[in-house]
């Protein structure tokens, strides 16, 4: 018995211990993860609180959009920008807070906002050009750049980060403004000396040795390299406030692009290279010459529509092509013309050196130029890509570029495509507005073609002389009478009536004029 005790102690003893080691493991646990949780919270509290920090210090608007459009977060930064509280914009529609205009002060259309970009194409939307309206109706110049929140595909929010740069915009105005007064007094004076070295350099004109013609001719190819340059300062001003010259209509691209390579083959023949206008993905049309692109081949193609000014787009694909020409050596330049059921797109490919990477996110800058060893020595001015993006821009186009060291670059223009309905539709406005403008100024010249053209006036008689009647002869004093003597009656004498003469005619030659007094 006493064994069984004695066993029965250790049992006990055994599970106390075990059980006093559990408790001890148990509260530690406890403890350890109490620790965890209250270190975690301090850890959340301390990020909630540096993101408010953040969003309360910085001069950025920064705006939460939940899915259906409701802004969420509205920061101090974008309360300042747009004059709405916090208070007064969270629970609001975007639509109601951000009104964007365009630089006439009109309206933006809701789809090409940068909001509602984000949300149809899933994607990051920036807009650096945007104009917003602020509570009090004031217009301001801001940046924009709307991120989507993307879970299963699908749009779950918008983050939209924006600021004021109404001050930077003033100044590039300047800037701009400067260039282009510059560039127009500039152009004038460069313009005559190229004119009168070209004079020089005339053979009929003038008469010069080799070495001056030399040094003239380098002379005339520098001034008209400058002429060349303030006329693109002057485009690119233009360009960038607005003032280029613009004169939209409908555009069949496949007849436009067939005249414009019949034009351009001519700069691909001076470098010896190859050039075809390829239609659609498999039509190739051989454009090293006029006759093989104008010959009797035809081509079934499609009717490709856009709205756009001919002028500016021969413009844009003459830049593009001689860009291409300049840089390669041997080859072909392709011009290409696709497109599906939205978009037309045409494009210019080359099988020069190539664009590095590194230097494309850069190329449509102004002044930008790929520095190497193998573009160094070509000529140019750094505005023509720049220019060009601006022109395809104003039809709601893009301009890009894919490139390959070595193989050669490809710029691609995406237009708007309109459809055959549409564009027949805006052909017959065309028409009609043409016949109601002939219509308007018919009256006009019929209305000056009517008034009579008044008769020269005649030349005035000359006055007649009123003739002066002679004087009346005078009576004789009677005779004194005698007194007591009569007096026989005196006759009566009447004055004969002059005969007045008409004065003579003046001649019509007038009197030789009488010279001048020398002065001594």
């Amino acid at each position: 018995m006493q064994n069984i005790g004695i066993i029965g102690g250790g049992v006990l003893g055994v599970m106390l211990a075990g059980g006093g080691a559990w408790y001890v493991a148990y509260r530690h646990s406890k403890l350890k993860t109490s620790a965890s949780t209250t270190k975690l919270a301090t850890s959340l509290r301390d990020e909630r609180t540096k993101s408010d920090i953040i969003l309360n210090t910085i001069e950025d608007g920064v705006v939460f959009v939940d899915e259906q459009g409701t802004i969420q977060l509205f920061n101090p930064g974008a309360a300042a920008i747009t004059g709405w509280s916090r208070e007064d914009a969270e629970g609001l529609a975007w639509k109601s807070v951000f009104t964007f205009m365009n630089n006439k002060g009109e309206p933006v259309d809701e789809a090409e906002t940068p909001f509602a970009k984000a949300i149809k194409t899933a994607q990051s939307a920036r807009d650096n050009n945007a104009n917003i309206a602020s509570k009090s109706g004031n217009t301001i110049a801001a940046s924009f750049s709307v991120t989507p929140l993307v879970v299963n595909q699908q749009v779950t929010g918008l983050v939209a980060i924006f600021r004021d740069v109404s001050a930077e915009r003033q100044e590039e105005s300047q800037r701009a403004e400067f260039i282009s007064t510059a560039s127009h007094e500039m152009r004038t004076p460069v313009a005559a000396i190229e004119g009168y070295l070209s004079l020089a350099l005339n053979d009929k004109v003038a008469t010069i040795d080799s070495r001056a013609k030399d040094y003239l001719e380098k002379a005339h190819a520098s001034t008209k390299h400058l002429g060349e340059l303030f006329q693109d300062l002057l485009t690119s001003a233009k360009a960038e406030d607005g003032r280029l010259t613009n004169h939209p209509e409908v555009v069949e691209m496949g007849e436009f692009m067939e005249q414009l390579t019949s034009d351009l083959h001519f700069s691909a023949q001076k470098k010896n290279l190859g050039m075809d206008f390829v239609i659609g993905n498999n039509n190739v049309i051989d454009a090293s010459s006029p006759v093989t692109l104008g010959g009797s081949e035809r081509v079934v193609r499609p009717l490709y529509y856009v709205e756009v000014d001919p002028d500016r787009l021969r413009e844009v694909v003459t830049n593009l092509f001689d860009n291409a020409c300049k840089y390669t050596d041997q080859g072909k330049i392709s011009l290409g013309l696709t497109g599906n059921d939205s978009v037309v797109q045409v494009y210019v490919r080359d099988t020069g050196h190539g664009i590095p990477p590194e230097d494309i996110p850069h190329l449509f800058q102004k002044f930008y130029r790929v520095d190497n060893s193998a573009t160094r020595t070509i000529g140019g001015t750094g505005l023509g890509l720049f220019i060009c993006r601006k022109i395809v821009e104003l039809y709601r186009g893009r301009l890009w570029v894919e490139s390959t060291i070595g193989q050669g670059s490809t710029f691609y223009i995406n237009l708007p495509r309109l459809t055959t309905q549409q564009a027949e539709k805006m052909l017959a406005n065309q028409s009609v507005a043409a016949v109601q403008d002939v219509g308007a100024l018919a009256p006009t010249a019929a209305a000056v073609a009517a008034t009579p053209t008044p008769a020269p006036a005649a030349a005035p008689n000359p006055p007649t002389p009123t003739p002066t009647p002679p004087p009346a002869a005078p009576n004789p004093p009677a005779p004194a009478t005698p007194v007591a003597t009569a007096t026989p009656a005196a006759p009566v004498t009447t004055p004969a009536t002059p005969v007045v003469q008409a004065p003579a005619t003046p001649a019509s030659t007038p009197a030789a004029p009488v010279p001048p007094t020398p002065v001594a």
